[in-house]
């Protein structure tokens, strides 16, 4: 083959680098346009948030109270009397309910009640058929009859043997043999008389009346059935109504108040309300504490007597009793809306002469329905915020729209369960605190002014 002719690949290399496209050149090139695009559109994005923060942005405090104030509730802080008043969880209990039962075996022959009635005590209940035992009755009559013949008969020959023995006509031991011969027919004599007695309560007891005064329930035996004293049912159940008693329980806490009260002849008074604690059943006196607490609980059972003349409290029943322990006279007084809660404790939003606002921590101590007692903190004639607290700051400038004493807000013992609406009061109070907190538009307080 002619060397001429022949090619390499060293002398094709050279064109085919010269024809071949650089494609490292061009990769850094487009490369550098993303980038620089990519830092463009960081740019705008970082300058349209800025500008959006700028325009929504708070005004500053100081320029906001310069503004229009803040349009709030208030209510002003008065002395008045704040009743202590421990809540408990209650089981209405009779002080008699007793199980009609019969005291002898017999045929149920007429009931003389009618279900649910009120019965008084020895009222006619139910009759079992007496005649078994008029039979019987007859019969130790009869007995006794023929035994009394035979003591009359040994006591005449006691006193002939008596005479004989006198005069030494029959042996001494004849005489004294007929002496034990009579208290033998004596026995038997009083053995009849005692049959005779068990009969005659048998035949009492075939009429059943009612032992305490009450209202019966249902009937449990009808007319018909043989009724035996080994039954555990009974005929039926009559409890007493009036009086009726409640037993709650306490804790150990609050025993020592209420023994020296009780100690010192002052009456508890103890209100009883239905199971939903708002409506008002009756109103009773604490009549018995419990001789020991219970070690598992820590609390002690107290039981309270109603009249119960209209029937309110029935049987079983689950209340809710309010025991007042003492009542608190002339203190200072603030509706429980108005005290918030936060990491230095119970504060309120006092208005100054100003309308302004400020922050004041206060002590609170006993709560009677939406009326809380301020220990310290406060003093009458001051006014407290109790709505609009969630957008106020130390230092705001407030609008009072209303304006009304404590006792007209929250009175003590003004209506049936208002301790309750109280305490929710308080809770929604307190939700509106934590929440201010948290977004920052009401920084908590730093401490007592």
């Amino acid at each position: 083959m002619d060397e001429r002719t022949r090619s390499t690949d060293d002398d094709l290399a050279p064109s085919l680098r010269r024809t071949a496209p650089d494609p490292i050149v061009r990769t850094r090139s487009r490369a550098k346009l993303f980038i620089g695009l990519g830092v463009v559109a960081i740019a705008l994005v970082l300058a349209t948030y800025q500008a959006v923060r700028f325009i929504h942005a708070p005004a500053p405090s100081g320029r906001r109270g310069q503004g229009a104030p803040q349009t709030v509730g208030a209510a002003t802080v008065t002395l008045g009397n704040i009743r202590v008043i421990v809540n408990a969880l209650g089981t209405v209990t009779p002080l008699a309910t007793v199980t009609v039962q019969s005291q002898i075996s017999g045929y149920l022959t007429q009931v003389g009640f009618t279900e649910g009635q009120m019965v008084q005590k020895g009222d006619f209940l139910a009759q079992i058929d007496p005649r078994p035992y008029e039979m019987l009755k007859e019969q130790y009559e009869g007995q006794l009859a023929h035994d009394q013949g035979l003591l009359a008969q040994a006591q005449l020959d006691l006193k002939r043997y008596q005479t004989l023995a006198a005069q030494n006509s029959i042996a001494k031991q004849q005489a004294e043999d007929q002496v034990f011969i009579v208290q033998q027919y004596e026995g038997s004599v009083k053995q009849d008389q005692g049959l005779i007695d068990a009969q005659a309560l048998n035949i009492a007891y075939c009429h059943i009346a009612s032992p305490i005064t009450g209202r019966i329930g249902l009937r449990l035996v009808d007319p018909g059935n043989y009724v035996q004293t080994t039954s555990t049912t009974g005929l039926a159940v009559i409890t007493q109504m009036q009086p009726i008693t409640v037993i709650f329980t306490l804790p150990e806490d609050d025993l020592p108040e209420i023994m020296s009260a009780m100690n010192a002849g002052t009456p508890l008074t103890v209100d009883a309300y239905d199971r939903a604690n708002l409506r008002h059943l009756a109103t009773g006196k604490v009549a018995a504490v419990d001789s020991q607490i219970d070690t598992t609980t820590g609390t002690v059972k107290i039981r309270a007597q109603f009249d119960n003349t209209d029937d309110a409290l029935f049987p079983n029943q689950f209340v809710n009793a309010r025991v007042l322990i003492k009542t608190l006279e002339n203190v200072v007084t603030v509706p429980t809306p108005a005290i918030l809660r936060g990491s230095p404790g119970a504060y309120v939003y006092v208005i100054n002469p100003n309308n302004t606002v400020s922050v004041r921590q206060i002590t609170t101590g006993a709560v009677d329905g939406n009326t809380t007692a301020v220990t310290a903190g406060l003093s009458a004639g001051e006014r407290v915020v109790i709505d609009g607290t969630d957008r106020l700051r130390d230092g705001l400038r407030v609008a009072v729209t209303a304006e009304q004493p404590a006792a007209a807000v929250g009175a003590p013992g003004s209506t049936d369960g208002g301790q309750r609406r109280g305490n929710r009061s308080a809770t929604s109070q307190t939700q509106k605190s934590d929440g201010a907190k948290s977004d920052g538009s009401q920084p908590p307080p730093s401490g007592g002014q």
